[in-house]
């Protein structure tokens, strides 16, 4: 059979749909969040606040001026990539063989691709070394979101008064650390259990029927960070670009470890944009450990 020398392609798109269904199992943003389409060059959003309410004008009344403010958030893609090592025996495997390699990293790169989905918009840091992204800036939670500070085993406190920051929204999502959703679980009023649904590590994807998960990502890159609540089906939109581009690589040293020729290895890498933007950072409150 022919070798696999400068492969360089595309993901089919019936793959690309695949790796984000898998996404969906591992981002806490995808799941409470609506998708959208994202172009290479960004989306403008308008957001129209109308900060008044309804007049009544009675007959032949003069009709007053009401309050608004419009302005764009602008969706731009940020490009990560996911690179790995394997032994260039990959060029000369049966094509099934090399397929099921192929499938393992892709899986590996869904699941890299929903972590990241979920550092970067909570935290507004680089997932490789979780570090503040200039690239990002202000276009995170942490940034646009209020807070309220937890006091030790009150769980349940912690949520009413975050809820009661975002005013007239309603409440669509709620993403919980591993930590604060055992708390729920352990929390008591009486000697009763009030969430025994989130006992033993559980996800019900649900808390008192608003969907709710609860993943590691809510602190990844910022370990006071312990739950977000907010309306994510109007206020936050997130999507992807169409091409997840992937490339097996022969030659050079694309990963800093060395040149690839001398230690018998070649490098799969993909890569994907993904953007996300918050339309309203009022939208949102989340619950921060004290200092």
């Amino acid at each position: 059979m022919a070798t696999k020398s400068n492969m360089s392609t595309n993901f089919k798109a019936e793959m690309v749909r695949d790796i984000f269904s898998k996404v969906k199992g591992h981002s806490t943003i995808v799941k409470l969040a609506q998708q959208m389409p994202v172009a290479f060059s960004g989306n403008d959003i308008m957001t129209f606040n109308l900060d008044g309410e309804v007049a009544i004008v009675g007959e032949g009344g003069q009709k007053p001026a009401g309050e608004a403010t419009i302005a764009p958030v602008t969706v731009v893609p940020v490009k990560v990539v996911y690179q790995h090592r394997v032994s260039d025996e990959f060029l000369r495997v049966t094509e099934e063989k090399a397929l099921k390699m192929l499938e393992a990293f892709r899986d590996g790169f869904a699941k890299k691709i929903a972590r990241g989905i979920d550092i970067m918009s909570f935290h507004g840091v680089n997932p490789a070394d979780l570090e503040a992204s200039s690239k990002i800036g202000d276009n995170h939670l942490d940034s646009k979101a209020k807070s309220v500070t937890y006091t030790a085993g009150k769980p349940e406190d912690a949520l009413t008064d975050a809820i009661a920051l975002i005013g007239d929204y309603d409440v669509t999502g709620y993403a919980l650390s591993k930590s604060f959703a055992a708390d729920l679980g352990n929390y008591k009023e009486n000697g009763v259990s009030q969430y025994p649904e989130f006992k033993m590590g559980a996800n019900p994807g649900k808390l008192v029927g608003t969907a709710c998960d609860v993943n590691s990502t809510v602190t990844k890159g910022n370990d006071k960070a312990l739950a977000y609540v907010g309306d994510f089906q109007s206020a936050f939109r997130w999507g992807y670009a169409d091409q997840i581009p992937m490339e097996v690589i022969q030659y050079g040293d694309p990963d800093g470890q060395g040149d690839l020729k001398r230690s018998n290895e070649v490098v799969l890498r993909a890569e994907a944009w993904i953007g996300w933007g918050i339309l309203d950072g009022g939208a949102f409150a989340r619950v921060v450990k004290g200092t």
